[in-house]
């Protein structure tokens, strides 16, 4: 599994992780199995939020004996994210994970609080040792200028943003921004949501081509596209063990120039949009 340094946090962290967005809604055993496969695999940055319902319960089960290994995400809700409330759902995502720290912490998406209460809030939990770094998420690149303006330069540890072959949004200039300013840049959503491509389609026909050129498959082809930039990482979900590995396998997939080329032209990245999108 590739790594890269994770923003100036100074951690280096698995080029491929592991979501866990609606992770609860299946069998918890599988779940667990899976997210363990991908653990034994490398896939060692683990996403969560508190918005996902029980799923930092189930993430709870699966690293228990393995916290140390683990670079483990979790995100305050923006209607949560006064300087008070943020550190009081801090303090129960750590209660049901099981542990006494979080390797990064974000805010999940702008809301009405003032970004200088939040970061108040995030520096007071990396001086308490309850966070190591704290970063954003959904946020644009203007939104990042005011966050920097606020934090001030090597804070925000990362942006974790929609980001697929079909939704390239991002690489107009929120991925740039990113570069610019040494933040890492998270992809969610890799697959898109229950819209992959088909093998059928135009754009499907290419994944499917380069996959087989690579022994790989078209999900680890798009995963290897996405994550082409030094700045990005990608955290798909997986549903089982056997999923997970698909996933893993990816970590280590560079694809050439000439099939970045041709992905490139089969999913076209489209105009900069007027607003960032967003699940």
């Amino acid at each position: 599994m590739n790594v890269k340094p994770f923003g100036k946090t100074g951690a280096s962290v698995a080029v491929i992780g592991q979501g866990t967005w609606y992770l609860d809604h299946g069998d918890r055993k599988r779940a667990i199995a899976a997210l363990q496969r991908g653990l034994d695999l490398g896939m060692t940055h683990i996403d969560t939020a508190e918005m996902y319902g029980d799923a930092e319960l189930v993430i709870a089960d699966a690293i228990a004996g393995r916290r140390d290994e683990v670079f483990l995400v979790s995100k305050v809700l923006p209607s949560n994210a006064s300087r008070r409330g943020t550190i009081t759902a801090c303090e129960r995502s750590l209660k049901r994970l099981k542990t006494d720290r979080l390797d990064c912490y974000l805010l999940h998406w702008r809301g009405s609080y003032p970004l200088e209460d939040t970061v108040a809030a995030f520096e007071e939990l990396v001086k308490a040792g309850k966070i190591k770094s704290w970063g954003v998420s959904n946020f644009d690149a203007d939104d990042l200028d005011e966050m920097l303006d606020v934090a001030g330069e090597g804070r925000i540890a990362c942006n974790q943003v929609l980001y697929h072959l079909k939704e390239r949004a991002i690489e107009h200039a929120v991925i740039p921004w990113c570069e610019r300013h040494g933040v890492a840049v998270v992809a969610y959503s890799p697959f898109g949501h229950d819209d992959f491509p088909a093998s059928s389609s135009k754009g499907g026909a290419v994944l499917a081509r380069i996959a087989e050129a690579r022994r790989a498959t078209p999900r680890q082809v798009a995963l290897s596209f996405l994550t082409r930039a030094t700045t990005v990482f990608a955290i798909p979900k997986a549903s089982s063990a056997e999923h997970a590995g698909e996933n893993a396998a990816a970590g280590d997939l560079v694809l050439t120039q000439e099939e970045v080329a041709a992905l490139d032209a089969a999913f076209p990245r489209g105009p900069k949009p007027r607003s960032l999108p967003m699940l």
